[in-house]
This record gives C-alpha cells, structure tokens and sequence, in this order.
C-alpha cells in the first residue's frame, strides 16, 4: 500500500471514527490473558511450535488477516488509548495506528539471498528466535503493539507483550483481538498473548524467563537498561531529543509548516518529533513569524517564558509527566500565559543552552535558538541531541549542508525538509515503525529485526554457471 492510498484511508476511519466512538465493543473471549508469565510464556512456546512447523503462507495470511479485521478498530483504538493514558489527541492516534497497520512490512522482508561458486552453495536466510518477550510503552500503546505483533509473527516468532500499566486497558484490548483474529485464521492460539494484570514484577519475570531468547523493549532508558543486564539478547528503543536544524537556504514558509505538523503530531508524543529547533540567524526572525501566521502561538515574554519553562520542566531536570502528550492550550493555561484561539503549537525563542532546548519534554513546547552560521547551527544541534544518536531533521537547500549535518548527527534516523514523521513513513518513503533501536544497532526494526540470520551451506552442488 503506497502513501496516497494510506492517507486515503486515514480520511475514510476519520469520517467514521466519531460514529465508531461511541460504539462499545465487547472483549473477546479468548485465552491471550494469563495469570502469570509462566502460564503465558509456556502457552507461547507451544504456539510457536506450531507456527514453526507450517508453511511460510500462513505467517504472510496472518498479517494480512490483521490488517483486514483491525482496520475497522482503528477508531476505537484511538479513542481509548487516549481516554486511558490522557495523552495525545484521536486524530493523529488514528493515522499512527493506520500506517503501523498497512505500512508495517511483512513475510517480504525477509529476502534470502545465495552465494555460489566452485565450492557450491551458500543460503542466507532469517529465521525466528521462538518466543519474544517485548515491551510497550504508555506513549504509543496500541501502535507499538500493531508494528511488532506484524513483523515479529512475519518473522515467525510467537509474542509475550508486557504492556505498561498506564495504557494496559486498550493493550490487553488490542491483544485478546490480535490473538482472536490469529486464531480465527489460522487455528493457532496463543501467538500473541500477555498477563491479564501487567506490572513492574510481571515485566521482570518475562525479562528472566529462560523460554524468552530475545527481548524487545521499546519504552525509556531505564527499562532499556534493566533488560540489557539479563544477559539476553536486546533490541532496545532508547531515549532521543530530536533537533532541528534551519539553515539561511531553507524555504522558511514549508519549513515552518513541517515543523508545526511534526512537533504538534499527537502533542510531540512519538519520538522521533522536533523537540528544538537551531536556526542561523540571518532567517530567524523570519522563520519565528512564519511559525505565528501558520497558527503557532510564539510567547515572546520574558516572564511568560520562565513561567513556561517552569511548569516544564520539574526540580529533576525532567519533563513534568502531567503535562507530557497534552495539548498546547493545556500548557499555555499551566503557565497562566494569555492567548488567543487554539495553538497548534507554543513556540518559545531561548538561548542555545536553555533547559527546555536539552530536556526531552514530549509536549508541543518548542523553543528556538540562533546560531550565527550553519557550522555553529551543527554543533549546537549535536549539544541537544545529546548523543543519543536517535532521530534529526534539517530544513535546508543546500546538499552540503544536508550531508554534513547527516554524517555528523550519525542518528538512526534524519529526515530532510519534511516534517519528522516521514522517517516513519508517514506520508514519505519507507516502511513504518515504532521501536527505533538506536542502542542496540538495528535503527527502523522490520520483520528482518526479530529474526536470525542463518547460513546453510551446500558442498559442490547448484552452482550451474
């Protein structure tokens, strides 16, 4: 499915979202739920064995069947991912859902490839790990779950999902209906499953399990940290603070625009979303205005600014959770700054060291530092990002520029004049994901991701040139 036929498709759930809404789905009745994590990693294994004896067409019927039944959930997905965490808007959780759904690659990721010669031949194909134990965060719930439970089953795999227990009401959701639609087509229960109460302890017991070869973790660094000591096999989404560069080349106008639809995506929850912007300063004024008449509210007082950054960022030098994924009004109304209408974005000028330019804040607030040319623009982005090697964009003409900054930000990702969620594959090229393991290597995960790479070698044989 290409872009124009995605956004299509985003247009039509949202004509029927407001009606799906209000419609209340029964839970269905399915054994995905587990008191425990023995119960529910022993009832994955089994599963796997299963899936592994069949034919590669039922992991590739599989997907396809979820992206046929879920489509009519995407709706409610949205509306209880936001009821139940507070965080982001419906909108924007349903295209989130939309592209983890249709844009997420399957069984044709896994492209096997040959060696031959006078020796004979050499294969090179991906096969499963078995089960996966993985972790979904609180800020893309659902859409973690859509993106891994396809690749990781493309892969071959069978899931044990630990969902974090601020969204575990519309994860276990998402899985008992994942787990059913599986069923449904194939006769395999229990590829994808969970415990019926997730919590800290039950995420440790997965993370240990000796049935668990492989664990992947898409949430902050500190439960990136605790599964990396397991001693197991890691594929970890760690923390980021994306910066933004805008050099005097840039086309203000677009850039402005891409940057207030990044930053204001779901109210910056994702990622991979602008979370400051370096701009030389020959533009700056002219960017900081662009952003006003594109509907950013830009807070030009002093005071105002310090009351901003002080309901931001708290005591501990992090973001203030209560304001994490809420809306710029909310912000605004928690500073008690004044404004007018509905923002799409609060928009701040600071100093290139200011704490809201170094704090991930994940909220659309986002200040703006100069720089006097494109090389101090570089270094100061390089400060903000931090060495997280995660995710930058650049705003910019000029193919120097553009390739200078790519190569010294060395991020996973790094989108040029678009807004940041083309490096998802929102609306740009590229297939779409939700755990961006920058930690471990992997960068974008796919379906090749959660499988090994293994060589089967043939001596003196098929080589017919």
């Amino acid at each position: 499915m290409n872009n124009q036929e995605i956004d299509l498709l985003v247009k039509d759930i949202l004509a029927q979202s407001a009606q799906t809404s209000k419609q209340t789905s029964s839970d269905p009745i399915c054994g995905a739920r587990f008191e425990d994590i023995n119960a529910a990693v022993a009832a994955a294994k089994q599963a796997f064995g299963e899936l592994n004896t069949g034919p590669m067409s039922v992991r590739q019927k599989i997907v396809s069947t979820l992206r046929k039944v879920l489509a009519d959930d995407i709706p409610e997905l949205a509306e209880r991912a936001w009821r139940e965490t507070g965080m982001g808007n419906v909108a924007d959780k349903i295209q989130k859902n939309t592209i983890a759904l249709f844009n997420t690659p399957g069984t044709e990721d896994l492209a096997t490839t040959a060696m031959t010669g006078d020796g004979g031949m050499t294969l090179f194909e991906y096969s499963p790990y078995g089960v996966i134990g993985a972790i979904a965060p609180s800020t893309n719930p659902t859409e973690t779950i859509i993106n891994n439970a396809i690749g990781m089953i493309a892969a071959g795999n069978a899931v044990v999902f630990s969902a974090h227990p601020g969204a575990k009401e519309v994860s276990t959701w998402l899985i008992n209906k994942v787990e059913q639609a599986i069923y449904d087509c194939c006769g395999i229960r229990n590829l994808v499953v969970s415990v019926a109460k997730p919590s800290f302890d039950a995420t440790k017991a997965m993370m240990t399990h000796a049935d668990v070869p492989l664990l992947v973790v898409t949430g902050g660094p500190g439960i990136v940290n605790m599964a990396m000591k397991t001693g197991k096999k890691v594929i970890g989404a760690g923390a980021g603070n994306p910066p933004v560069i805008v050099d005097e080349t840039a086309d203000i106008n677009k850039a402005s625009q891409d940057i207030i639809r990044g930053a204001s995506f779901d109210f910056n929850l994702p990622c991979i979303a602008e979370k400051a912007v370096v701009v030389v300063e020959s533009v700056a004024s002219q960017l900081l205005n662009a952003f006003a008449s594109h509907g950013a509210c830009w807070v030009k007082d002093k005071a105002d600014i310090d009351r901003l950054r002080q309901v931001a960022i708290g005591e501990n030098s992090e973001a203030n959770k209560a304001l994490v994924g809420q809306s710029p009004s909310t912000i605004l109304e928690a500073a008690g700054v004044q404004f007018n209408g509905t923002p799409k974005l609060v928009v701040v000028a600071v100093e290139a060291n200011d704490p809201l330019m170094m704090v991930e804040q994940l909220m659309p607030l986002l200040p703006v530092a100069t720089a006097v040319n494109f090389e101090q623009a570089l270094q100061i982005a390089l400060k903000v990002e931090g060495g997280n090697l995660h995710t930058a964009v650049m705003h910019s003409k000029n193919i120097d520029h553009l390739n200078r900054a790519a190569r010294a930000m060395r991020t996973s990702i790094f989108v040029k004049n678009a807004p940041s969620y083309a490096g998802i594959g929102a609306g740009d090229e590229g297939f779409t994901t939700f755990t961006i393991a920058t930690p471990t290597g992997e960068g974008t995960t796919s379906a090749r991701s959660f499988a090994r790479l293994r060589r089967c070698v043939l001596s003196e044989a098929f080589n017919i040139r």
